[in-house]
This record gives C-alpha cells, structure tokens and sequence, in this order.
C-alpha cells in the first residue's frame, strides 16, 4: 500500500504523574494544530483540560495501519498516551516501517510534560481540595481539632529519623504535608483573613530569600556558623523581639524547652545563672542545659535511652 502524502504521527506522552493541565507549550501547538487527537484512554487526567482549551478529543485506540491511513493526504494525527507509552502500537508501527511496504508518515515522540520537581505537590493539594469538599470527616475539621494530629506525625517523623527506616522516613513526610497542605485548605474558606496553601509557600519563600544573603544576596558566609548569625540576625530584626525568649514556645516537651532556653542564653551571650530548688526538675533542668552547651540534643539522647530500656523490657519478657 502507498499512500502520497503521508502525513505525520505525533506519539504525546503526558504522564499521569504530572498535575493535569501542565502541558509543555511545544504540545500545546502541536495539539491545537493537529487534524484529529486521538486518546486510548477515557480517564486520562488531561482530557478535560484539552476540552476545556477547545481541544476535540477522540476516545480511540488505532491499531498501526489504522493510524498510518488516518494520516493520508498530509493530516497530523496525535496520540495522547500514558507516561508509559502504548507498546502495541510502537510495536505496530516499527514492524510497517520495517516492511518497505507502506509509505510511512512522519514519525515523533513528544514528551508533553515533564515531571518537575514539586509536581506531584499540585496532585496533592487537587486531591486535598476534592477531599475537603465531598468527605464529610474532612469536610466537618478546624484548626484546632486538627492541631494534635501535626504533633502525632511530627513525633512520629522524628522517630523515623532516629530509627534510619528510609521507607518509613518518606511515608511519615508525606504524613506531616499532609498537615500543612490541610490546614492551609481550611484556611482558604475564612471569611475574614483567608489564605491559601501559595499563600503559605510564598511566605517561606520570601523568608528563605531573606534570612540567607549570603546565597541570594551579597553578604558571605563561608562556615555553618556564619550562616547561623546570619539567620538570627535577620530574624531578630524581623521580629522585634524584645527578650531572647520571645517566640519559645512553652508546651514543647520539657527538656527541649531548657535547651532551647540555654541556646537562646549562650547565642545572645548573657550571664544567667542557673535558677536553685529542690526536686528533679532542676536537676534536670541543669542536665539539659548542660548537654546543650556539649552539642547534645538533651530530648534525642532521652529518647535513645528510654529505647534501650524498652528493648532490655523485651528481652527480659523473653528470657
């Protein structure tokens, strides 16, 4: 079979990892000037979004021969696929080309969107949005109801770290997202001081610029230590403050908080001895005040013993 003019075939792959909608700007001038679209899947994340821009989509899976006399008479068909491509039809193609039998059409592989860093965050703040709207736990939750669950996935991130469980460490991240992409959700239907999650990401983004003009800026810093006075110097002059402890937050666990205290103390390079009383809690106050100024992590080390002791429980149950 010959066919003059043979056309052209455009194989667009647009990845389901990919937040609908994001099409590179070359596959949006190949689609709107394309003589038919054609799509095997009816699901494809980035149907409505091809309808929407006046794109006529075609719910079709030609087979090779199909395709090539689709193309006669110089039409541009493309095919919408999955990131992981139709190989029936690549197959299909290469064995007509292959037989010298059949006027070919042009041939190209157009990657119609590409998996950018932070892609997949555009996925979840869609999944949480539908999610805030049609189920009616998440539908019905506040800030405050909401506030213990950040702690429970905070502790449990930090256990993760400790315990070096890659898989564990990647799933508790999302666990902890998940709260900010939430409550910034909840946000969004404020009726008096609304904010939206690109509200939330642009106000670090600004901070980050800010607090760091040794890499967007024209300051130096050459050791972690330069780049810690940096950040409290700006920060200091952001804020305002008016004691070092402003913005310690109290409820944090007990031995955090005297760490955080002391670090605040010798950052600031104040004399403050430590206050005197009877009972634990002073002696653990100067324990953790003591293992701060040694570079320890008073709460860490707690928690790393407080494991050895669990595991001496179980053998002891065990033995």
């Amino acid at each position: 079979m010959t066919l003059e003019e043979p056309g052209r075939v455009v194989l667009l792959t647009a990845s389901h990892r990919v937040a609908p909608g994001l099409l590179s700007w070359p596959a949006w001038q190949t689609l709107r000037a394309a003589d038919r679209v054609l799509c095997a899947d009816p699901a494809h994340p980035q149907l409505p979004y091809l309808r929407e821009a006046g794109v006529e989509v075609t719910t079709a899976a030609p087979a090779a021969q199909e395709l090539v006399e689709e193309c006669a008479g110089g039409r541009t068909v493309v095919v919408l696929q999955s990131g992981e491509g139709d190989r029936r039809l690549t197959d299909g193609l290469a064995r007509l080309a292959g037989s010298g039998r059949v006027s070919m059409p042009d041939l190209e592989l157009l990657p119609g969107s590409y998996d950018l860093p932070g892609a997949r965050l555009l996925d979840l703040v869609q999944v949480m949005d539908r999610i805030r709207r049609e189920c009616p736990w998440s539908a019905q939750q506040t800030h405050k109801g909401l506030a213990k669950y950040a702690l429970e996935e905070a502790y449990e991130l930090v256990e993760a770290v400790e315990e070096g469980d890659r898989d564990e460490l990647r799933e508790e991240l999302g666990d902890v997202l998940l709260q900010v992409v939430f409550h910034a959700r909840i946000a969004e239907e404020d009726e008096e001081e609304p904010f939206s999650v690109d509200d939330v990401a642009g106000t670090i983004v600004e901070k980050l610029i800010h607090r760091h003009p040794h890499v967007f800026g024209d300051e130096s810093a050459e050791t972690p230590e330069e780049v810690k006075e940096h950040w409290l110097r700006q920060k200091a002059a952001e804020k305002q403050r008016e004691s070092v402890t402003d913005g310690v937050p109290v409820g944090q666990p007990g031995l955090a908080l005297a760490a955080k205290l002391a670090s605040r103390v010798r950052m600031a390079g104040l004399d403050v001895p430590l206050p005197t009383g009877e009972g634990i809690g002073y002696r653990l106050l100067a324990l953790a005040v003591a293992a701060e100024a040694d570079g320890t992590d008073p709460e860490a080390a707690l928690r790393a013993a407080a494991r050895a002791y669990r595991d001496a429980i179980r053998t002891a149950e065990t033995g």
